[in-house]
């Protein structure tokens, strides 16, 4: 009776411990490819005396296996002001649904950590990665 008690709680603890761990970044998802843009893109705002790092960038659309996923950040000094959701996989109300909760999440982070570098939402592994992809693209535009 003893051992058994020792070992549930012993299970117990590894179960809670492997639960808290946190993932740092995404491993690459099969199915996700980034399509090159058909034309060059320049800041939507910008003038020429804008310092670098200002303005509406629009990153890339990307290809999921649910749909297309692209973004537009807009920066002030390299600053991430905004971020607008162009396109998002909606092609039935599950791909709807799956869109509702996890964008303004991941926008949420985005803004939050000030980079591309955020977690995924849980159930939503390709929208997440697609708008990875795309503000990754918008925020190198802004930096070049």
């Amino acid at each position: 009776m003893r051992r058994a008690v020792l070992a549930t709680t012993g299970i117990s603890a590894l179960i809670v411990a492997l639960l808290a761990l946190k993932p740092h970044q995404l491993p690459a998802l099969a199915g996700v490819t980034p399509r090159s843009p058909t034309t060059s893109q320049t800041p939507a705002s910008a003038s020429p005396g804008a310092s670098p790092g200002t303005g509406t960038f629009t990153g890339d659309p990307i290809d999921t296996q649910y749909g297309t996923v692209q973004v537009a950040a807009t920066l002030d000094n390299g600053k991430i002001t905004a971020i607008k959701v162009l396109q998002a996989p909606d092609q039935n109300g599950r791909d709807q649904e799956i869109a509702s909760y996890s964008l303004p999440r991941l926008t949420q982070e985005a803004l939050g950590a000030q980079s591309a570098h955020i977690d995924a939402v849980s159930g939503a592994s390709y929208t997440s990665q697609g708008y990875i992809q795309s503000l990754q693209s918008a925020l190198d535009q802004a930096h070049a």
